[in-house]
């Protein structure tokens, strides 16, 4: 009864409703914007390896990389492996569609949280949805529902998922049995504990070195099977177009479609619209809010375009048949052993341990600011201890769930989120594009933008940093 509801509001919440938001919210800031996930993907990449102004602070590169390490996760493989075995291969150009638009959605929740970001008592910026929402919306009590809606999502759905994803790669081994879920989530429970002590600059750090690492030797991989399989190109993009395109199967069962299942996995690997990454965005010390709309428009574009989609090719490329049974890690892994043989898997393996590794120190970094803003501040020692216990429990619980109870509750919540920071960004969208016009004056007069919160009508009492 329980898995019954779940499907049904699963199927409620994504066909039509947040398909129609997210799809009209990426087009609607795409106009306004001009397309700047396009105009301006040339700047994003220049200003990503920008150091921040003073020493010791967070760079728009560490920030990308703490928003790339939750975005960038076990979505990645076994969401995008799900889509195309329960779906269709046609669900990867409808991830491409959404993460192209969703640049946009990505541009503008970010650029905000970098306006309306907060100091704290040591100098560091923190922010997002929360705050924009509190600040310049003036309703606390919604900031505090998107917050506590990020709590449950990110410590609960999302980890929960993610550890049971973890576990899942290694079902093809021989020694697999009933026990291996709870003692890979034991050690993964340890590991984040271990993170956990360290706060928010630990992670930081730990994230910077893991995600380039993970996703170079993720994509060099795929890049190995494509080659290998370099003849079948026409007919594998001859078979995401027809698929993707094929509207009498889509309209004859639309919630088991390759579009609804594009869009809901594409959703959550991107992130694009939720209100995660902004929280990442508002800690990077930059010279104007644009230029951390612009990193983390970039991630939106790594996420799908380049990971996903390296899982999708070394999938259709290799040939291994689509099946429902597959679906989930084993049909990458098959994907792989098809290559390299029985390294195959054990590198997806290795690959999706670190991919998830990173993605629960990652969420755990989004959770920690949202506390924070609940509490008006650092809540009691007492208080994070016991819920440090709590989200290292969910790491150990979610390895020993079924499948489609962890994602069902992952897409529930997240669509929750959807639903209070799109509305938000709508609202005060238009301050985030009076924002991108000031930082491309300023580049056409060959200045490095500097931003003042006057310059394009904020009042300066309102904000804590660009006065």
């Amino acid at each position: 009864m329980i898995m019954a509801v779940l499907n049904y509001l699963d199927d409620v919440l994504y066909y039509p409703i947040l398909m129609v938001i997210l799809i009209a919210a990426g087009l609607i800031f795409s106009w306004k914007t001009r397309c700047v996930q396009l105009r301006l993907f040339p700047e994003s990449i220049r200003v990503v390896m920008e150091k921040p102004t003073e020493a010791g602070k967070v760079s728009s590169f560490q920030a990308l990389m703490v928003s790339t390490a939750s975005r960038v996760g076990t979505g990645n493989i076994i969401g995008v492996s799900t889509a195309i075995c329960l779906g269709g291969p046609g669900a990867v150009f409808w991830m491409w569609l959404l993460a192209i638009i969703g640049g946009a959605t990505a541009f503008i929740e970010s650029t905000l949280a970098q306006i309306y970001k907060r100091r704290n008592p040591l100098g560091h910026s923190y922010g997002g949805p929360a705050y924009y929402i509190e600040t310049a919306m003036h309703k606390r009590w919604l900031g505090v529902l998107f917050a506590f809606s990020l709590i449950l999502t990110y410590a609960g759905g999302f980890n929960l998922l993610c550890s049971f994803n973890m576990q899942s790669t290694f079902l093809v081994y021989s020694f697999y049995d009933p026990t291996t879920p709870w003692i890979i989530g034991a050690v993964f429970a340890a590991l984040v504990a271990y993170c956990l002590v360290g706060g928010g600059q630990r992670i930081i750090k730990v994230t910077s070195v893991l995600v380039p690492l993970m996703g170079g030797i993720y994509i060099l991989a795929a890049l190995i099977v494509i080659v290998f399989h370099i003849t079948s190109l026409p007919q594998v993009f001859a078979m995401i177009f027809a698929d993707a395109f094929d509207f009498q199967s889509i309209l004859g069962g639309v919630s088991g479609s390759c579009m609804i299942y594009g869009i809901k996995r594409g959703l959550y690997s991107n992130e694009a619209g939720i209100g995660s990454a902004p929280n990442a965005a508002a800690a990077a010390d930059v010279s104007h809010p644009v230029k951390q709309g612009l990193v983390q428009m970039l991630s939106v574009f790594i996420d799908t375009l380049l990971v996903c989609s390296a899982t999708a090719f070394m999938g259709l490329f290799s040939g291994v048949p689509i099946t429902k049974e597959v679906a989930g890690a084993a049909y990458v892994q098959n994907a792989a052993m098809a290559v390299f043989g029985g390294f195959g898997p054990l590198l997806i393996t290795v690959c999706m341990l670190l991919f998830g590794f990173s993605t629960l120190i990652g969420n755990l970094f989004y959770v920690d600011n949202c506390i924070r803003f609940i509490h008006k501040g650092a809540p009691s020692h007492g208080f994070v201890n016991i819920f440090r216990i709590v989200c290292v429990l969910v790491v150990f619980v979610g390895a020993g769930m079924s499948m489609a109870a962890v994602w069902d509750i992952a897409d529930i919540l997240m669509a929750v989120m959807c639903f209070i920071n799109i509305p938000a960004c709508f609202i005060l969208g238009n301050t985030a594009v009076k924002a991108m016009r000031d930082y491309q004056q300023q580049k056409k007069e060959g200045r490095n933008p500097v931003f003042k919160a006057a310059s394009i009508g904020i009042d300066e009492s309102t904000v804590q940093y660009w006065k």
